[in-house]
């Protein structure tokens, strides 16, 4: 089976979707790989060392994709690629098929199979294959240290012939992935962590990881299947916001990564919240990429408004390409083996994980939010 690689072309992309690890890996499986000249050089990993352990280094998209049965990208694909894709072909990708809608008709119309791993399920047996948790924790980590850097005062606390600094206040929201990886980055740092989540179960990984958990008893359950969280009753959202109103008036850093259905960013804090800050304080939103969880936040920028820094990144493992890339690749590459079977990618759509990742298949939509999505959009395959 042949198995290609290109060029991400999405804005400010710089992973990959497979390393040179993984071309050996799959190499030995019996996949014969292709890979675009210069696909993996913005990650560091030269057309040599894809050479090296296995793979043919294609000097082009067009002809990368001519051939191809399996395309792995990181990002969705552009128009141009689903075009050059031939039908029956299939594609292992973040699709985020609920905001690429257009990738979506595409790729029906080309009678493509799509896989999307945002939309693996979050099982055990799913866990090598999950891509947002790999994200995540790096979105975590870097997060963490765009607060520490942008503070105009230390994090630690520090004892000096001048006198004692106190710690930082840093206050986390979410406490997914990302928001645990971000408090146990701010604890190395020597802040002084508090954190919330809608979902009590989770006080005990809070603290675990170093941080004060903080909370309000819910009207109702907030835990919504695969460990993410859903919308709030209208009492319990108010009372969320004085909760969060009265931490963030103490806190010097508060990282936001709140997700309803790991998709989309509830507003949390308002501009009066900000307004009630410390002067100097910084926001990091790093739920910008679902439209982020501030008012005032402006994905991909930073801005100050009432003498608050706002900083609301978009991609940030793609700031960290390296490591992002190999554990990107690890995960795309334990999905694959998974379902490799008498070297054939078998697809079967009975089980549960294939099932739960599949958008497009045989001409049709079979991602059930995604339909959802396409008739509330008011548009046609």
């Amino acid at each position: 089976m042949k198995l290609v690689v290109v060029r991400e072309v999405t804005e400010g992309e710089t992973r990959v979707a497979l390393v040179p690890e993984s071309v050996k890996k799959l190499t030995a499986a019996g996949f014969h790989i292709a890979i675009e000249c210069g696909a993996g050089e913005r990650a560091h990993f030269s057309d040599a060392s894809y050479a090296s352990a296995g793979a043919t280094i294609m000097p082009g998209a067009s002809e990368t994709l001519g051939d191809a049965q399996l395309l792995l990208k990181v990002g969705p694909p552009s128009l141009d690629e689903v075009a050059l894709l031939a039908p029956g072909s299939v594609v292992l990708c973040s699709l985020m098929p609920t905001r690429n809608l257009q990738i979506v008709r595409a790729l029906v119309s080309r009678n493509i199979t799509a896989f999307s791993t945002d939309a693996i399920p979050r099982t055990t047996l799913a866990q090598g294959m999950d891509t947002l948790t790999s994200m995540a924790n790096i979105a975590g980590y870097k997060g963490a240290l765009l607060g520490a850097i942008e503070l105009n005062k230390y994090v630690p606390m520090l004892m000096t012939a001048a006198g004692t600094i106190l710690p930082a206040k840093c206050f986390v929201i979410g406490a997914g992935v990302a928001g645990l990886t971000a408090i146990a980055t701010a604890r190395r740092l020597g802040a002084q962590v508090s954190a919330t989540d809608v979902r009590p179960e989770v006080k005990e990984q809070i603290e675990s990881v170093g941080a004060k958990y903080v909370g309000i008893e819910l009207n109702g359950s907030a835990a919504a299947a695969g460990g993410y969280a859903k919308e709030l009753s209208s009492d319990d959202r108010l009372r969320q916001g004085q909760l969060l109103a009265a931490q963030c008036a103490i806190s010097d850093i508060v990282i936001t990564t709140a997700l309803i259905g790991g998709i989309f960013a509830p507003k949390l804090i308002s501009a009066e919240i900000v307004r009630r800050m410390k002067p100097g304080s910084v926001i990091v939103d790093l739920a910008a990429d679902g439209g982020g969880n501030c008012e005032l936040s402006q994905p991909g920028r930073t801005v100050v408004e009432h003498d608050v820094k706002i900083i609301a990144p978009l991609n940030l493992p793609a700031t960290m390409p390296t490591d992002a890339s190999v554990l990107w690749s690890r995960n795309l590459t334990h999905f694959l083996l998974a379902f490799w079977k008498d070297k054939t990618f078998a697809l079967n759509l009975d089980d549960e994980i294939m099932r739960g990742s599949v958008i497009t298949h045989g001409g049709e939509i079979l991602h059930a939010a995604t339909r959802s999505a396409m008739q509330t959009d008011g548009s046609t395959v």
